[in-house]
């Protein structure tokens, strides 16, 4: 009670209202409606000349199309967008219906000038909604589409290799790769990763080997790349690709291995870049992104090589592309790339739940 008093009185300090501390502004024509928002749990702390603004709160969202809905993406920012001010919130793997009610949950950390005066220091905004057929609605400022396409298909392709497995090997199949794969996520090596934007040199950097992972049919292939280290810091300032496909390519990104100088890998993440690249034509992508990488323990990593695997297309015609089910274990990187959210979340199933309760999801759709 104590702290949400405190709240308000600095809300009231900068000309706000707690009912008008959060604005949530969809389209008319938007498919996905506002049932009812509101401040919750949120706290708002002044630190010199800004206000912290820890966002605490659930929205309640109708689907109001025909489609049954998949995922959906959210802007939210602060009123004076400056850094830190901007941040999203994405829910995949969502099974909607048309007229059914569903919450999404905001909790992260906003900055706000203290000295703006106006009545919403928060705006959630809709980038993206998707729906079963993959049609895509929303002004897609934060590459939602691309985003919320991938991690569908990625679900829908999951969820068939579960029930295939189920289909082959029966219940106790399933269950010993369900316990496998919480085997894997235990023993994964983990790294920090940092990023920010590539400076233009490091300080006493040297040029390290890539090599790109074996993938076939890809439609669109990494021939050639340059990479930059400096203890732990990575920086990748051009790769070289040749569309293979008929389609405009708009978007590549590019999966991370790193060796350390102790031989040991570890997964770095991934690189996504824009290309504007015609069909069955060579182009060439600089990421604008460094990292910075240690161990969870906070030891720094030298870096000694790099590799790179093809992890998503995004065509000029909104169409995705990612890698079939049986790559990570073809190219025996399953020990070291955690699965895709889907998995994550059908593996939490069973490790909360049991077999049982995986089985009932698996036939939901």
């Amino acid at each position: 009670m104590w702290s949400k008093a405190v709240s308000a009185l600095l809300m009231a300090a900068a000309g706000l209202a707690a009912e008008d501390a959060l604005k949530v502004n969809f389209p008319a024509d938007s498919p996905v409606a506002v049932v009812s928002s509101g401040w919750g749990e949120s706290r708002a702390a002044a630190r010199g000349g800004a206000l912290f603004v820890d966002l605490r709160t659930s929205l309640k969202l109708k689907n109001t199309s025909r489609l049954r809905l998949r995922g959906i993406t959210l802007q939210v920012s602060s009123q004076e967008v400056a850094a830190g001010g901007k941040a999203s919130v994405s829910v995949p793997s969502l099974d909607v219906y048309p007229g059914q009610e569903f919450p999404v949950k905001i909790d992260l950390r906003l900055l706000q000038p203290a000295s703006s005066g106006a009545s919403a220091i928060v705006l959630v905004q809709l980038d993206g909604a998707l729906f079963e057929d993959l049609s895509f609605y929303g002004p897609n400022h934060l590459s939602s589409r691309r985003q919320l396409t991938a991690w569908e298909l990625e679900a829908r392709r999951d969820r068939q290799h579960f029930k295939q497995v189920l289909a082959r090997n029966g219940e106790d199949g399933l269950r010993r790769a369900m316990t496998e794969i919480l085997a894997q996520d235990l023993a994964r090596p983990k790294l920090d990763i940092r990023l920010a934007r590539a400076p233009a040199a490091f300080p006493n950097e040297r040029p390290i080997e890539v090599a790109f992972l074996h993938q076939a049919d890809l439609p669109v292939e990494a021939v050639g790349g340059t990479a930059l280290a400096s203890g732990n810091e990575l920086r990748i300032p051009q790769l070289q690709f040749e569309n293979r496909d008929r389609r405009e390519v708009r978007s590549i990104e590019m999966g991370l291995i790193i060796r350390d100088a102790e031989g040991r890998e570890f997964s770095a993440g991934a690189l996504p870049a824009a290309v504007s690249m015609k069909a069955k034509a060579g182009g060439t992508v600089q990421p604008t992104t460094s990292l910075q990488l240690s161990r969870a323990q906070g030891a720094a990593v030298r870096i000694d090589s790099v590799s790179g695997f093809v992890q998503q297309v995004e065509f000029s015609n909104g169409d995705v592309w990612i890698p079939p089910s049986s790559f990570r274990d073809e190219a025996r990187l399953s020990k070291l790339i955690p699965g895709s959210l889907e998995e994550q979340r059908l593996s939490d199933i069973y490790r909360r739940r049991g077999l049982s309760a995986l089985l009932e999801e698996l036939n939901k759709q």
